[in-house]
């Protein structure tokens, strides 16, 4: 059957456009739903593949975009209803069976969650007084099936019955900010200028803007960058203030602990959204699968995606959706992470079952609290600074961080000995045999700024023997506190998944900016946001205490990513 339109009726009676393509035959059959603001025609040919499969595909324009009328409001509430009235519309068909699997890629990961996580009022016609809990308790018919066999069903008619999400954008805050705190400034930008504020995307209007003003992205104050973008956009970006005006997080890690259905969680270690995409797995209440290979955030589409660890999603996500429908998934959390581009993948298994978070109390330090004790690596190899079997130091143990010379994260060069030291440089003797990573990584030290607020940036590259860089980790963290006040910070460098041939070098950098990567701190106590005046800041890195821990695998554990994924 070839791909028709439709426009589906929301709770406000807001027709949303929406791509459906359907396999052949006649009897009822299991749907997948996308529902994305980046255009619904682009994924005609993944439509295809699914109806290819035996199910009914959709793919869905958010309100407010390309086909969809409405106002456009990104990570607002009306993706929940939006949603939930689209999967109330799919099981009234026809031709559905009465099971649907959301499924969404960044923005479209985001839709596919909150419906699956939307309060019941927001799904159904249970009232405002329905508790959230009768819909998640152990009961016969919480794992049942329409057709009574066993299953993850909800029984409210506008959740999914399994999510896909993949490189997850979480919300406002979690794309705005670093866990840490600092601002991701050039991808917001990049993001804005693309999506924000209009009805369609025009993904390479910050790379000509930057064309037009190379220094566009040092306008101060941030708050206010959006007007001197809409002199290159041509437009106006009045939603760009808001943006950081947000500061919520982690709501949809807490939702996630209470849900029952599966979760299919899917990232790439050089994703800025990989360790979200690792807290909504290891924090969700049903089985949970993680797959997390060497990619960027087009995952397998990136044509510099190593070959040896390419994965046919495609294929992956359908023998999947199938097992989670049949509820054939083990009830665990486990997965599988590439060991870089080495075509090994390792397995990975949550060690013990998540808290249940309250969405109301949660806070970033809580979450990290739980998070921490459920998944620990096979053993922490610990670096050393100062140590010649660990991190030498070459230079920088004192160094000035000047925003108006900001260590660059576009530029991979360090400077050479004897220059003035803008970062504290440390390099490891060679790699005596290979190193296998899985796992989380983190740099902790002991350091002094002469400023009451500063940031801290730590940036880990491997060196093969000819001494091509390869960026490894990186994490960025910001501190206030009395001036020239000696202090222990943890900087946590994200999930590793890398395979380090013998004959590989460490180094680590630690800066005080990452521009334009992020915004730059301007040292003055003031928002990094709203400040318009930068100050220097006097650094001191002292190695004695300082240390980087790295996630070793000590017993190797190689599998398959589709059957451990699929089990």
């Amino acid at each position: 059957m070839n791909t028709r339109t439709v426009y589906v009726p929301t709770a406000d009676g807001t027709a949303l456009a929406t791509d459906v393509r359907l396999p052949d035959g006649t009897r009822p059959v299991p749907a997948v739903l996308i529902r994305t603001p980046y255009g619904r025609e682009a994924h005609r040919a993944e439509l295809r593949g699914w109806a290819a499969h035996g199910f009914a595909a959709l793919a869905q324009d958010v309100r407010g975009r390309h086909g969809s009328p409405g106002e456009w409001h990104p990570y607002r509430g009306h993706e929940e209803t939006d949603g939930a009235a689209t999967v109330a519309w799919v099981r009234a068909q026809a031709w559905s069976n009465g099971e649907v699997v959301a499924v969404g890629a960044s923005y479209a990961a985001y839709c596919a969650l909150v419906t699956a996580l939307a309060a019941p009022e927001a799904a159904c016609d249970a009232g405002p007084e329905a508790d959230l809990d009768d819909f998640h308790r152990d009961g016969a018919t919480d794992n049942l099936r329409r057709d009574g066999a066993p299953g993850y069903l909800h029984g409210d008619d506008g959740v999914p019955d399994a999510v896909i999400a993949a490189v997850p954008a979480l919300g406002l805050t979690e794309t705005a900010r670093e866990p840490g705190g600092p601002e991701r400034l050039w991808a917001r930008a990049g993001w804005w200028a693309a999506h924000g504020d209009r009805r369609d995307s025009d993904p390479d209007a910050l790379a000509r803007a930057l064309a037009d003003d190379p220094r566009l992205l040092e306008h101060l104050p941030v708050a206010r960058l959006a007007e001197r973008l809409a002199v290159s956009l041509g437009r106006e970006l009045p939603s760009w203030p808001g943006l950081w005006a947000d500061r919520a997080r982690g709501r949809l890690v807490a939702l996630g602990s209470t849900a029952r259905l599966p979760l299919l969680a899917v990232g790439g270690t050089r994703d800025p959204f990989a360790e979200d995409t690792v807290a909504l797995w290891r924090g969700w209440g049903g089985p949970s699968r993680l797959l997390l290979g060497p990619w960027g955030h087009r995952l397998t589409a990136d044509p510099a995606a190593p070959a040896r660890a390419r994965v046919n999603l495609g294929a992956l996500y359908v023998r999947w959706a199938r097992a989670a429908l049949a509820g054939r998934l083990e009830p665990t959390r486990h997965g599988a992470i590439a060991l870089g581009d080495s075509g090994r993948w390792h397995s990975t298994r949550l060690r013990s079952t998540p808290r249940p978070a309250s969405t109301q109390d949660a806070t970033p330090q809580d979450a990290t609290a739980q998070e921490g004790a459920e998944w620990r690596p096979e053993a922490e190899s610990r670096w050393s600074f100062g140590s010649p079997t660990g991190l030498r130091l070459l230079h920088g143990a004192e160094f000035n961080a000047d925003p108006d010379r900001p260590v660059r994260s576009d530029d991979l060069a360090v400077p050479a000995e004897g220059e003035r030291a803008d970062r504290c440089l440390l390099l490891s003797p060679p790699l005596p045999r290979p190193l296998d990573l899985a796992g989380a990584a983190v740099a902790r030290i002991n350091v002094t700024a002469d400023t009451p607020c500063a940031d801290w940036a730590v940036r880990l590259t491997a060196l093969d023997p000819t001494g091509r860089a390869d960026p490894l980790a990186f994490g960025i963290v910001r501190r206030t506190g009395p001036p020239g006040e000696a202090a222990d910070i943890s900087v946590p460098l994200g999930t590793l998944g890398r395979r380090l041939p013998a004959g590989t070098r460490l180094r680590a950098e630690i800066a005080g900016h990452h521009f334009p990567a992020h915004a730059r701190n301007p040292h003055t106590g003031e928002d990094p946001v709203t400040a318009t005046r930068l100050a220097p800041s006097r650094r001191t890195v002292n190695p004695r205490g300082s240390a980087l821990h790295l996630p070793v695998v000590a017993r190797r554990r190689y599998v398959e990513p589709a059957p451990e994924i699929c089990r």
